[in-house]
């Protein structure tokens, strides 16, 4: 006999977002998941789960009262849900890619880092943790730099392009002799 949830799934349970649901959301996670796979390649990508809102019909999506959340690919999350346009809250009409890609970067970003209790992502050249900031319309992983003034903060990557960079040149690193 087939379970009761079959036929009357429980509301207050998180539910995967379907595909074409929230194609802004979709599209900035499926950048997100690019960076995910360049510096972590044995974690699945992450997903997009709705979960009915908190207040009372004002979350993402006011017709359905949902909030959505950036979860691992168990459906594990941490943080707050997806921040919409502030104007009219609905999930579908977030203002801008560069706006859906920053709130999905963000929320990515605290989801593994604190499920899987490691920075990410980390910076190649410096050994740190970077944050997303838009710069120019575009969002990018920044870092805050090495700890001397030769080594400022900088931009890594554009989100979503993580998987492009080669390995940092370091010239002070000292090379590995090979024995014959």
């Amino acid at each position: 006999m087939p379970d009761v949830n079959t036929y009357f799934p429980d509301p207050t349970r998180p539910r995967p977002v379907l595909p074409g649901e929230y194609p802004l959301w979709e599209e900035a996670l499926g950048l997100v998941n690019r960076d995910l796979a360049a510096t972590l390649p044995d974690q699945e990508p992450l997903r997009l789960m709705a979960l009915p809102a908190w207040d009372d019909g004002d979350g993402l999506d006011g017709a359905r009262g949902e909030d959505l959340y950036v979860t691992m690919a168990n459906g594990e999350w941490q943080g707050n849900c997806l921040e919409a346009d502030a104007e009219n809250g609905h999930a579908d009409a977030v203002a801008s890619l560069a706006d859906a890609v920053a709130s999905v970067a963000d929320a990515a970003q605290e989801t593994v880092s604190e499920l899987l209790w490691q920075a990410w992502p980390v910076c190649g050249e410096h050994g740190l943790g970077m944050h997303s900031r838009v710069t120019d319309g575009e969002v990018a992983w920044w870092c805050s730099g090495g700890r001397s003034p030769r080594e400022p903060e900088h931009i890594r990557a554009a989100v979503g392009a993580l998987d492009t960079l080669g390995r940092p040149h370091r010239p002070n690193r000292k090379q590995r002799r090979r024995e014959r």
